[in-house]
C-alpha cells in the first residue's frame, strides 16, 4: 500500500485547507453582523494586550508583597525557637542564636536578587524593599537581644576591666611590727 492512499486504493488523500480567505471576494459579499468591525477588533486586541500587562503588573505587585511579608513568619519562629532555647549558655542557645543572627544579614545582602523577578516599570517595588529590609532588621535586633540575655555582649563595666588603667592608690599605709 503506497503512502496517503486510502484502504480501497482509490487515491484520495484527505487534507483540509486552513487559509484565511477574510480577503477573497466571496467573504466580501457577506456583511459582518451588526456591531462588528475589523477596526474594533485590532483596538480590542491592543485593549486586551493593556489588560494582561497590567494583570501581570498586578500579580507582581502582590508577589513582591508576598515576599517582602516572608521575614515575618521567620521572625516568629526564630522567636519561638530562642524562647525554647532558654537563657542559659550552651550549644544549642548559641546555635539558634547565631542562626537567628545569620539569617537576616544574609537576607539583607541579597535583597536585589530577591525582589529581581518582580522587577518592571509599572510596579514600584520601593515599599515592598523596605518592608523587607524593616523585617530583617526586626530579626537581627532579636538575635542581639538574645546575646544579650545569654551574657554575651560586653554591656556591663565590668566586661571591660583588663582594658581600663590600674587605680592610683589614694592612700598608703605602713609601719607596725611584722610578725614572723
Amino acid at each position: 500500500m503506497e503512502k496517503g492512499k486510502g484502504v480501497m486504493g482509490s487515491g484520495r488523500r484527505w487534507a483540509v485547507d486552513f487559509t484565511d480567505n477574510s480577503t477573497a471576494h466571496v467573504s466580501r459579499d457577506i456583511p459582518d453582523p451588526l456591531g462588528f468591525t475589523r477596526a474594533s477588533q485590532d483596538q480590542d486586541d491592543s485593549t486586551m494586550s493593556r489588560q494582561k500587562k497590567d494583570a501581570e503588573a498586578n500579580w507582581k505587585s502582590q508577589k513582591a508583597w508576598e515576599v517582602a511579608q516572608a521575614p515575618f513568619k521567620n521572625l516568629l519562629m526564630m522567636g519561638f525557637m530562642m524562647w525554647m532555647a532558654g537563657s542559659t549558655v550552651h550549644l544549642f542557645s548559641i546555635g539558634i542564636t547565631f542562626s537567628a543572627l545569620w539569617q537576616p544579614i544574609s537576607a539583607l545582602q541579597g535583597v536585589g536578587k530577591v525582589f529581581e523577578p518582580y522587577k518592571d516599570s509599572k510596579v514600584d517595588l520601593n515599599g515592598p524593599k523596605l518592608l523587607f529590609i524593616a523585617l530583617n532588621l526586626g530579626g537581627l535586633a532579636l538575635g542581639v537581644w538574645k546575646l544579650n540575655t545569654l551574657g554575651l555582649l560586653p554591656t556591663h563595666a565590668s566586661d571591660w576591666v583588663s582594658s581600663l588603667p590600674p587605680a592610683q592608690e589614694v592612700e598608703y599605709s605602713g609601719g607596725g611590727v611584722p610578725l614572723y
